[in-house]
């Protein structure tokens, strides 16, 4: 979908304000959420699957289409081997108790990022609940799981280069779109508005190539303590915004 286009669809909240077709969130903060409270850094990742419910439920009564997640990066298998066990148990609680929920409110779910290297029934969950919900026409949950920007841009790379190598596409016919066509998130709308929580001020190797023209709100709240008013403060700065996409600057 191009810019324009993304820009017509927008449907309008109550006040005139835009709400942005598609929304990407970097959930930071679960551990830094825990430790001011002295419990266990599983308690915050506890804490932030419900905060998760939250969003999904409010993005979809807002009228947003689209949402991405950035749940689990590449590089987090470097934390200890027992925080990243417990993360894969709270995808698995999440999809066996939530996938009926989705499915019954229309939300479509997308998972992108490596498959390889995952435990075998976490990608089997993966494609279950791709394939349960691929006909629903409500909001696109897409969770990036496993996933790294530079990762994903290099798999396109090799794709593209692979079909060159092939025959099937011509050098000389390369461009935006078709490496476009090669992402995991091929047919999403590059996001309009990202938020992070926790108070970090960087995209930490996320859709770098989506997020060229993208609106960043940065909020000091911790990923388990974000909640529907902090969702609708971050689309009201979004409101604010005059989104020139190169151009002039009209205001």
């Amino acid at each position: 979908m191009g810019k324009v286009a993304q820009i017509e669809s927008l449907p309008l909240t109550e006040s005139g304000g835009e709400i942005p077709v598609h929304v990407a969130i970097i959930m930071d903060g679960n551990g830094r959420w825990a430790a001011a409270r002295g419990l266990p850094r599983i308690e915050g990742h506890r804490r932030g699957v419900e905060a998760v419910r939250r969003t999904v439920r409010h993005a979809g009564r807002r009228g947003v289409k689209a949402l991405t997640l950035f749940t689990f990066s590449s590089e987090n298998w470097s934390r200890p081997k027992s925080e990243v066990e417990d993360l894969f148990n709270l995808l698995r609680f999440f999809i066996r108790n939530d996938l009926a929920e989705l499915k019954a409110n229309g939300v479509r779910i997308k998972v992108i990022g490596r498959r390889e290297g995952l435990p075998p029934d976490i990608g089997d969950l993966v494609r279950e609940a791709e394939s349960e919900t691929a006909a629903n026409q409500g909001l696109t949950l897409q969770v990036a799981f496993n996933y790294g920007g530079r990762d994903e841009l290099v798999r396109a790379a090799r794709l593209v280069g692979e079909k060159m190598l092939a025959g099937a596409i011509d050098p000389a016919d390369v461009n935006e779109r078709i490496f476009e066509e090669h992402l995991d998130t091929a047919g999403i709308c590059d996001p309009d508005l990202l938020i992070r929580t926790s108070g970090e001020a960087r995209i930490s190797n996320f859709l770098l190539w989506q997020l060229a023209y993208t609106e960043f709100v940065f909020l000091p709240v911790c990923w388990p303590d974000f909640d529907e008013t902090e969702f609708d403060a971050a689309i009201a700065e979004f409101h604010s915004r005059e989104r020139r996409f190169g151009g002039l600057f009209h205001g």
